[in-house]
């Protein structure tokens, strides 16, 4: 594949979300590792300490998948990005349900990222058309 991006992607609108959920995701995540990096009175780490690392990882691979999108010139290949894409999407979206049952005050701003998420699914399925 060649290592330029295309001219339009920026303008893309489903790019844009994604970068606009990568840093939201960032910035909830930041705050709820606030409150769940103390350890337990036991001893023992909270588990949902993983699930805000998660988001961050989950969300900084949508662009590229996004851009893998747009550079493949093979459909099956296209579908498998696209299908890797969905599965991100999911993951994401689970994995704020899973922070939303954590003792944190971070939580309240999940429900925001899964509204972002909603509209980047109708995003993505509308550019799919265009594809």
């Amino acid at each position: 594949m060649s290592t330029l991006l295309p001219a339009h992607l920026s303008e893309l609108p489903v790019y844009q979300k994604a970068l606009e959920i990568f840093v939201l995701s960032r910035s909830i995540s930041s705050y709820l590792n606030q409150d769940l990096s103390h350890l337990k009175p036991d001893g023992s780490e909270d588990e949902h300490i993983y699930f805000s690392g998660d988001i961050v990882q989950q969300s900084v691979s949508l662009a590229p998948e996004i851009i893998n999108v747009e550079l493949e010139r093979c459909a099956v290949k296209k579908q498998k990005h696209i299908a890797s894409l969905e599965r991100l999407t999911n993951a994401l979206y689970r994995n704020c349900y899973r922070l939303e049952k954590s003792r944190s005050n971070g939580k309240d701003y999940l429900p925001v990222l899964r509204k972002e998420l909603r509209k980047f699914r109708a995003i993505k399925n509308h550019w799919m058309l265009t594809l």
